[in-house]
This record gives C-alpha cells, structure tokens and sequence, in this order.
C-alpha cells in the first residue's frame, strides 16, 4: 500500500454526559413535590390538571407493573425476603385478575400451596404446550448483566438438572442482546434466573423484557443482588470442579460477570432444589460466543489488548492503538471487538470494504467524522429513558427534562447523518442508509418540537445546560409555566443587577459567575484592583482565593439564590408534567433508537480504523488458507518508539504450521511472537493491518503462554503455571486455532523441560493449529527430521569486537531468518553484559564445554528423510496453489518451474536420478 499522510489533525474522544439513573419516561403524570413552594394559584392549578391521588396512581403503577414481575390480583402482596432471596407472588401471564399460581420447588407452575416459597417466578407457564416442554426441560439457566460503563457485557451459567455440568459464558453483546437470546434458545431453559434489580418496580432493564419477551413460557426467578458475587462464584468453582476439568479457573478468573452467575446459580440450587452436590464433581467448562473468535483473559493480558502490563493508565495497548472513537458506544463497541474478534470472513471484508472507501474518499471521511463527534452517548441515553423512577423527585425531574434535550439533540442529526452517507457506494454503508430512512425519528422529532422549542438543544456548560432546561417548553402550552419563567428571568436579572450596583458601590470589577454547586456568587480578578487594606468589604462572605481571582458572596446573593431555587423547582416541576406526558406519546416509536445506537457506535469504530491508517502505513488484509506477512512490524511497539520498528517475514501454512524460533535473549523472540497474535486480531476485527501485504486463516481461538511468573494467589509455582497454562492450551485448542508458546518448561530442570516440550510438540503437531513456538532448547529444533511441517526460523545476531580487538559483544538485528540458531551460550554471553565477576563466567564457560561435549549429540537427517520432506512440501504447495493462486497462465508456468527447482534442490536424490535418466 502506497505511503498516506494523514490529511486531517488528531482527534480527542469526548467523554460521556453526565446522566441521572433515575430519569425515564414510562410513569405517569405525577402530583407536585411536597418540598416545593409553589404559589396557592399554581397549587390549585396542578391539582386540577391530575385530580388522581398519590395512592390511587401508586395503587395504578403497582397494577402495570404486576402484569410483568408480580401479582395481577387485587390483594396487595409485599416482598417477602427468606436468607436473602426474594419470593414475589407469580401470575398466570396475560390473564388479569386470573386464578393465582406459585413456583413449586423447581420454579414450575402449580396451584397455591401451604409453605412459603424462598423464590418467585416472574412470568408464568399457561398453555399445554408449555406444560408438556417444561417436562423435556431441565435446565436452569442463571443471567447477570453489568451495570453503568459495563452495560452490555452479559455472564451466564447454566446447569442441567439431569447432567452435573455447568457451562459458563461471558461475552460483550450489543443493545438487540442477539447473543444472550441465541444461547437461551440453544440451552431451551426450564428456569431463568435474574436479579431483583433488573425487574424492580419502574427500573426494569432492557435484557430483562428481551427474554421475557422471547421465553414467555419459561419462569423467571428473582434473586437478590449481593447473590451475584464473583468472589463466591469462583469458590463455588474451586470447592465443586472435579480436578480434570480445573484449567477452567484459570479462563474464568477475570470474567466476573459469569461468575457471579454460577454463585446465584449455584445457590438457588443449594437452597431451593434441596440437592447438595458433592465436593469436586461438578464438570465446569467455559464455552465462547460461536459468532467470534475466543482470547481467554490470559492471552489478552499476556498481549496486551486493553491494559498495559507495565501501567495501567497509560495507552500501550492495541486498544489505545486503534481507539480514536468519538462516543462512548463507539468506544465500547472497539474494546468488545477487540475481545472477540469476528469469525465470518464475509462480515470481516464488508468492514474492510468500508474503511477503504472512507480512505478513499476523503469527504465521505470528515463528514461522517463531524456528524459523528456531534452524538452523545445514545445507548446510555436509551437505557435512561426506558426506565422509571423509583420516586419523583426534582433529580428525576431534571433529569427527564435533560433526557429529553439530549433526544432531541439526536435525533437532530439523523438527517445530517443520512446527507453524510448519501454517496456512499459500500454495502455496510448502504444498509445503515437505509437503517436512517426509518419514519419514525421524524415522527418522533415532530411530536417533540409541538411541545419543545425549536432552537432548545444540548450545550455545554451547567449554567448554559440549566437555561435550556428551564425554557425548553414553547410558551403558551402553560400559562403558569411562563409566568414562572418570568419570575426566574427577573430573578436572574436582578442578581445581575444587584452585582453590578456592589461593584460601582466599592469601586470594585466584579462580575456574576455560576456553578451548579455555589449558585450564582460574584468573582473578582485580583490583579485588576487595588484592595483597601488589601481586604474585601465586610459584606462578602465565603470569600476564596484561586491563582488570580477571588470568589465570594454576600446574604443578599445567598436570599436571591434561594429564591431562585424555589423558582426553579417551580419550572422544573410543571415542565416535568408536560414531558412526561409527550414522552407516554411517544414510547410507541423509541425503539427506532436501537438501531440508530448501533448504526453509530459502528460507524465510530470504522471511522477510528480508518484514522489509525492514515497515521501509519496499514495495508488490507486478505483472507484464505495462508498467514502471510510481508515485512509485518508490532502496532503497539510503533506507538511507543521515536524509530520504526525492524519489519520481518511471515509464513505459516497447513503443510508447514509448526514454526520453532529460537535466538539469544533479547533478540525479538517474544515481541514478534506478540506481534503475529497482534496482526490476526486486527485483521479479525476488520482493521488494516502494519505490514506492506498480509494474508490469514481465520482462527476460531488464539491462546498465548508467555511469561515465567508465578502465582502467589493460586499457590502456583512458575513451573505449575506453565503446566496449567499449557493444559488449558491442549484441552481447548481445534485445528482452526493460533498458538502463540514463548518458552516452556524452563521451571524445571533442562532434561525434563526437553521431554515436555518434545511431547506438547508432537501433540499439538496432531492439529491443523498454526503454532509459534519459541524455546532456548536447541535440541528441539531437530523435531524436523521426524514432521516435515516443522519449520526452524531465528533472529541474527552479529558479534562486533571492541577497537582494541579483545573484547566482543553481540548487536541485535532483530531480523527474522530460515533455520535455528547458531549461536552457542547466548546465555553466558548476555551474562557478561552484566556485572558478574569474570571468574564466574569464565569458570561457567568452562563447566558448559565439558557438559555439552558429553550429552550434545547432533541429529543428521537421512537421504530418504530429506526425499519424504522435499515431496511433502512440494504436495502443500502446489494443494495451496490450487486453491488459491490467480496468477495468470504464464505467471503460474513460471511459478510451477521455480517450484521443480526448489523440490530439486532440497531433494539432491532426486536429482541425480533425473539427470543419469537425461544422460
């Protein structure tokens, strides 16, 4: 790919807004505020418009929530709490006022019975068809999402009834939750477990009314939310996992969410079910999502994919690589792609077809980029508006005005966004065109501008963000809502006022200033007066000093800001009344937003590939039976390095997938073994990849073992991580995988290092599974006279002597080359560098000639052994050929001739033979 400059200035990520929990749009119109002082004229005006009491609208919100999580009866039913776990009464789904049922012990329908119940299901089986499945099913199935930044990331555990194995899972899903729905309907669940918090009263999430929707013939059970303890789940894990399966914990020690799954899951077992099981016999087993390539949590510290290793603030990281979003969803959307990268070639060229055209068209480039900046945080936005809040409050309040602000403000830019992608030629880009043609954001945004000003809209700034709120409804919708917003204006005006006649007054140049903490209070700069006495008047209070300016305020202000507040509360309150009223309007067409959410979160993160091309000279991956990189160098190592870093070679094939590395200490071994992992996962995610041309085999997993430390947590020696990091490895690698080894069995003594590497070797020599491996045992490079898809690479060094010719020492290369390394005592040679005392290298030196001339014996290959290896690779060439050669027929006649010759320079025999039969 041709040098680009980039042709635009670096861009900053704006942080999310902030957002109040508790704001939604589902509840109804609500009565004033008791702590609000409102005028007589404006109470008996707000009376008249709700005539409902309080009780009768909580008596009406209970009703419309009961027909979901609770009772559909008359009669009042309370949360009732046994060791912790919540029971709420169960009703027959979609028959109101219908006979009351209640979960046996295994959660299934049965009519009511003497006893209490520790659990409660949330929606009930009816029909017989349910009946006769749940007799089929005997999973339970126990799901927790993360709350706040971590929405969206989904840990499950499941556990068959009739079969002791818990499958756990943990995965990154997007706002359809596709995925959760996907494995649900694989599992076919007797029982869902969830908890308390994600159905509670006007705060149910939208993963909850997902499954409910989709699983209305399973019964939903509600568990306490202390229950979902990643800590409890792990001993659960250690205590119940049979030892043949224990690498598990190893996977599962990061993904919190799944276990705190297994804890609740576990528990609603041990309590409700009254089966116990036995210590250790439990089969525990992870499975990845089936739609994206699986990185356990080692392999993404070991490569460091979001945190760097060394620090974790700063941005060394393939995330801080390639992250230049500009919204949070956008953001979000990279690190999960990152976690799991795409397994579908044809999902990952569409991605790859779009950053090209972006890079191509550099118009298409800074308009999407513009509109794109302008979003907000939608999915957050989404999640807010869906819910109810517990108690209305002038937080609440605010907040729903706010929430409504910042839809509008979305909404706004659909059609700035559908003018940007106009021209586009792409099919992704197309389809999200399309996605934007929807009529309800119009219709939307037009029942919202009959209520709200037209030139309302999300600023910066809290003073700024407070006078939108306050005059976001048209006037004349309610005429005591603009005789309060009089009241506030000449409030405002006189605190203004007030200031400029204490200024004239002292001679002083105040001015107003606002923080949503202090109010409005007056500030001075310091170097633009002279202070008599170098004090202020006695009349300013709270006076602070920063840098320059002074900050103070006086009891008038203190009185003129209460009131204020008061005024405010007012405005908020009747504004409140009427959005909550536009936003029962239009609830029916909010879904619309999902897509719009994802269309941008997407859109973001194509945008931040291509940026991170234009800074670095990327190249588009292709996709076939080969890894293939051409002069390929180390994304992170680039960002961090004032020089480029040395670019090397790559070539893995199924007829050669095996590649030993071997070379001094501090050669490049582990960067480049990093490096490879590094460029798959960005090919994988649909992003340019550092290198002049690369090819990959999809990898359905990619595991690393790099690192010689132990762990102190699991009371794991370096040798017993290895070991259990290299398990984990056998037990779950296939033949689609990628297999990164730097150094094994260095924890234990050389000969039985050897032997253990020799056999983890020829095992996964068994699998199809492309494999770096990188040892300091040169006896292992002679693996490949017995498998001729070994193949030996390592990294050159070169030995420069001192001026005065006694002294030599080694410079690095770092350049890749064809067979194992020649260098004999790198060790020693390293440990000269360092301030050993030279009678201990010396006498080192002297030790490891006499041992190595006592066990060192070299493995010459036979003339046979190089016939069978010379036929092997000339049969995968020409099988790789086939497949995927588009050279035209006189390119692949020379192609073909340069692979006669090779096949006879390899193989000397055959050689021979041929020429005595020309003669």
């Amino acid at each position: 790919m041709a040098s680009r400059r980039p042709w635009y200035t670096g861009l900053r990520r704006r942080a999310s807004f902030p957002v109040c929990a508790c704001a939604g749009f589902m509840s109804s119109p609500v009565p004033p505020f008791c702590v609000w002082p409102l005028v007589p004229a404006l109470r008996e005006m707000l009376r008249g418009s709700d005539e409902r009491r309080p009780a009768a609208r909580e008596e009406e919100a209970s009703a419309s929530y009961s027909g979901r999580c609770s009772s559909s009866s008359g009669t009042e039913h309370l949360p009732r709490y046994h060791f912790g776990l919540l029971q709420t009464p169960l009703s027959t789904a979609g028959s109101a006022g219908g006979p009351q049922r209640e979960a046996d012990s295994l959660g299934r329908v049965v009519p009511p019975g003497p006893g209490p119940q520790l659990f409660s299901a949330a929606a009930g089986v009816t029909s017989s068809s349910a009946v006769s499945a749940h007799l089929v099913a005997s999973v339970i199935v126990a799901v927790v999402e993360g709350r706040g930044l971590a929405r969206g990331e989904v840990g499950m555990a499941s556990i068959d009834l009739k079969n002791p194995e818990v499958v756990l899972s943990q995965f990154a899903d997007n706002t359809t939750y596709a995925k959760v729905i996907t494995k649900l309907k694989i599992l076919t669940p007797l029982e869902i477990i969830m908890s308390n918090t994600a159905c509670d009263t006007g705060n149910t999430t939208k993963l909850f009314s997902l499954i409910t929707d989709n699983f209305k013939n399973v019964t939903f059970t509600t568990v306490q939310r202390k229950y979902f303890n990643e800590t409890k789940g792990l001993e659960y894990i250690e205590q119940l996992c049979t030892s043949e399966f224990s690498t598990v914990l190893m996977e599962v020690q990061s993904k919190y969410y799944c276990l705190a799954a297994v804890a609740a899951l576990l528990k609603y077992v041990e309590f409700i079910q009254n089966s116990v099981y036995a210590p250790k016999s439990l089969k525990v087993r992870f499975q990845g999502s089936e739609q994206t390539a699986m990185i356990d949590s080692s392999s993404a510290q070991n490569l460091e994919l979001l945190t760097n290793n060394r620090d974790s603030r700063n941005g060394h990281t393939l995330f801080g690589v390639l992250n230049y979003t500009k919204t949070p969803g956008g953001s979000r959307r990279l690190r999960s792609n990152i976690l799991e990268p795409l397994v579908d070639a044809e999902t990952i060229n569409t991605r790859l077809d779009c950053i090209q055209e972006l890079l191509q068209d550099e118009e298409l480039f800074f308009s999407l980029q513009a509109v794109i900046s302008r979003f907000l945080d939608t999915e957050q936005l989404l999640s807010i508006l869906v819910q109810i809040p517990k108690q209305d409050t002038v937080n609440a309040a605010e907040s729903k005005i706010t929430n409504l602000i910042y839809l509008k403000h979305t909404l706004e830019l659909v059609d700035p966004l559908k003018a940007a992608l106009k021209s586009c030629k792409t099919h992704l880009l197309k389809a999200y065109y399309s996605s934007l043609e929807d009529k309800r954001f119009g219709i939307i945004l037009e029942k919202i501008k009959t209520v709200i000003n037209d030139d309302t809209r999300y600023t910066k700034g809290c003073l700024n963000m407070r006078t939108q709120k306050c005059y976001a409804v048209r006037p004349n919708i309610n005429e005591f809502l603009d005789i309060a917003r009089r009241t506030y204006t000449e409030i405002v005006d006189d605190i203004a006022g007030m200031i400029t006649q204490l200024g004239e007054k002292y001679n002083l140049p105040l001015k107003m200033s606002f923080s949503s903490a202090r109010g409005f209070f007056i500030q001075m700069n310091a170097e633009c007066a002279a202070l008599p006495n170098g004090q202020l008047p006695s009349e300013f209070t709270k006076i602070t000093k920063m840098k320059n300016a002074y900050s103070f305020t006086s009891a008038d202000l203190i009185k003129m800001n209460e009131r204020c507040q008061e005024s405010l509360r007012e405005i908020y309150h009747m504004t409140y009344l009427i959005v909550c009223k536009l936003l029962s309007e239009i609830y029916e067409h909010i879904h619309c937003l999902y897509k719009l959410s994802d269309t941008v979160s997407m859109l973001d993160m194509l945008l931040s590939f291509a940026h991170a091309c234009t800074l670095s000279d990327y190249v588009r991956p292709e996709f076939t039976d080969t890894l293939a990189i051409k002069q390929g160098w180390h994304p992170i190592l680039e960002k961090i390095s004032v020089e480029k870093p040395v670019s090397n070679n790559t070539y893995i094939t199924e007829g050669s997938n095996f590649i030993i590395i071997t070379g001094p200490n501090m050669s490049g071994k582990s960067t480049y073994l990093k490096q490879i992992a590094l460029c798959q996962i960005m090919a994988q995610i649909g992003s340019y990849v550092p290198a002049e041309y690369s090819s990959f085999r999809i990898a359905e997993q990619i595991f690393t073992r790099i690192g010689m430390d132990d762990d102190i947590e699991t009371n794991s020696s370096t040798f017993m991580k290895e070991m259990k990091e290299i398990t984990y490895i056998m037990q779950n690698a296939n033949d689609k995988s990628l297999i990164i080894i730097d150094e094994l069995g260095r924890g234990t003594s050389t000969e039985e290092g050897i032997g253990i590497c020799y056999s983890v070797c020829e095992y996964l020599l068994s699998l199809k599974a492309f494999t770096l491996f990188a040892t300091h045992f040169l006896e292992l490079c002679h693996i490949d006279a017995l498998y001729p898809n070994v193949e030996n690479n390592h990294f050159e060094v070169r030995h420069v002597k001192n001026s005065a010719g006694n002294k030599e020492k080694i410079t690095y290369t770092y350049i890749l080359s064809k067979g194992h390394t020649e260098e004999k005592n790198y060790g020693l040679k390293a440990a000269e560098v360092s301030s050993l005392p030279p009678s201990i290298i010396l006498d080192a030196k002297e030790i490891t000639t006499h041992i190595a001339r006592q066990i060192l014996q070299k493995q010459r290959a036979t003339p046979e052994t190089l016939r069978q290896r010379a036929v092997y690779h000339l049969a995968t060439r020409l099988v790789q050929t086939a497949r995927n050669s588009r050279l035209d027929p006189d390119s692949l006649r020379i192609f073909l001739k340069g692979l006669k010759k090779k096949y006879e320079a390899d193989c000397p025999v055959s050689g021979q033979a041929q020429t005595e039969d020309g003669q």
